[in-house]
């Protein structure tokens, strides 16, 4: 992998976090972040914008820290809805030495913050500029836009960058409709910025997430689902998840780990199959945790004291705890991307991972497409899998730990 960013005389060693589960050929930063530093720097050179405590700098799906780390001496405000996002940046910031404080009390000069966090503002603090890494989901784009337009001001500078594929006409025209009157840069290494100017006469928008549909649970009961703006199949109920709720079994006694629950329909059906398991939801998605919350206690409210939500890397936050109760079961629908990178490593570290919490005897049940060939990842980690269920294209997949 590729680690050395060095840009305008300056250099940073950035990795993607978990550096040792990353193929060769990728690397933390690419050139829409190299695009958007060139042109805020030359604002800042010029004095057409002043960063401060008044006025910050807000960064906004910033991949794997890139940005943060250029541009930490201006103490902005970092958001994310990226578990992973933010373990890289702060990974980034301690191996640039960019941290503050003795060697017991470490502090970032950023200030990050989840998707879901609130934020307040007012004209005479409102941010100064806006920078924004166009994410792979058009919703998310959407509710951040949303949020971007009660607290700026004419003065904001709002800019956006990525890939020239990523900025189609359904973003520029997010913007236009959110924002204001829109342009873009021209291209450079397959990279262009957005420039929107905001426009005070905008009414304020309501936003449109999450959305709501309701799907049968195993045992036939209605389930109410709600799908924050991120959130994996925000708009219906997708294909694995449905061929594993035909499938799904649960006992009372079973501590059951939802992983990558998105919006945490597997982990809402076990408690409907057995009301006095225990669910731990995890994602490393802010939106999806949240989603998967919300529908406990759309569904189960007298419930919610058996679940728990957790924002992880696959199981990583579990194993680093001493207090993780004894997890009988595992049910995973893996992804198979990371940002913009197909990937197969979630996937192994997600079964990696399993191995190594599940109690002896407790079950890993995987759904996914047939041409991922879970089976034989399984069969390396555990001995070997069963069938459980499959239809033309997915396939359900037990395993037990030895």
């Amino acid at each position: 992998m590729n680690t050395e960013f060095i840009l305008a005389d300056r250099h940073f060693t950035l990795v993607r976090y978990p550096e040792k589960h990353q193929h060769v050929s990728l690397q933390a930063w690419d050139s829409a972040d190299e695009l958007v530093i060139e042109h805020i720097e030359a604002l800042l050179s010029e004095n057409e914008v002043m960063v401060n405590n008044d006025s910050p700098m807000m960064l906004f799906n910033d991949e794997f820290g890139a940005l943060g780390c250029w541009f930490s001496h201006l103490a902005p405000l970092w958001v994310s809805d990226s578990y992973i996002a933010l373990r890289s940046l702060q990974e980034n910031l301690a191996s640039n030495n960019l941290l503050s404080g003795d060697d017991e009390s470490k502090t970032a000069p950023i200030t990050p913050l989840s998707s879901v966090d609130s934020l307040t503002f007012t004209p005479k603090n409102a941010p100064s500029v806006v920078v924004i890494k166009v994410p792979r989901a058009l919703a998310l784009l959407e509710q951040q836009l949303i949020d971007i337009q009660r607290y700026i001001t004419p003065n904001t500078k709002v800019i956006a960058t990525g890939k020239v594929k990523t900025i189609t006409k359904s973003v520029l025209g997010l913007f236009e409709k959110y924002i204001g009157p829109t342009t873009t840069s021209l291209a450079k290494k397959k990279s262009r910025l957005i420039f929107a100017s905001p426009d005070e006469s905008k009414q304020k928008a309501t936003s449109p997430y999450p959305t709501r549909w309701q799907c049968k649970g195993t045992t036939g009961v209605s389930l109410t689902l709600d799908n924050l703006a991120n959130t994996f199949s925000r708009q219906s109920l997708d294909i694995g998840a449905r061929i594993m709720l035909e499938h799904m079994t649960v006992s009372a006694n079973d501590v059951v780990v939802d992983l990558g629950c998105g919006n945490g329909v597997l982990g809402v059906n076990a408690l409907s199959l057995a009301p006095d398991c225990k669910v731990i939801f995890i994602d490393e998605s802010y939106m999806a945790l949240e989603s998967a919350r919300q529908n406990v206690l759309n569904n189960f409210p007298d419930k919610i004291d058996q679940c728990e939500f957790v924002a992880s890397n696959c199981l990583e936050s579990l194993l680093n705890r001493t207090n993780t109760p004894a997890v009988t079961k595992i049910l995973c629908n893996p992804p198979f991307h990371q940002q913009n990178a197909i990937t197969d490593h979630i996937a192994w570290q997600m079964f990696t991972d399993s191995r190594a919490l599940l109690v002896k005897s407790g079950h890993l049940v995987v759904v996914g497409n047939r041409h991922l060939d879970y089976h034989i990842k399984l069969k390396k980690l555990f001995g070997g899998a069963k069938v459980l269920a499959s239809d033309k294209k997915f396939v359900i997949l037990g395993t037990a730990k030895r």
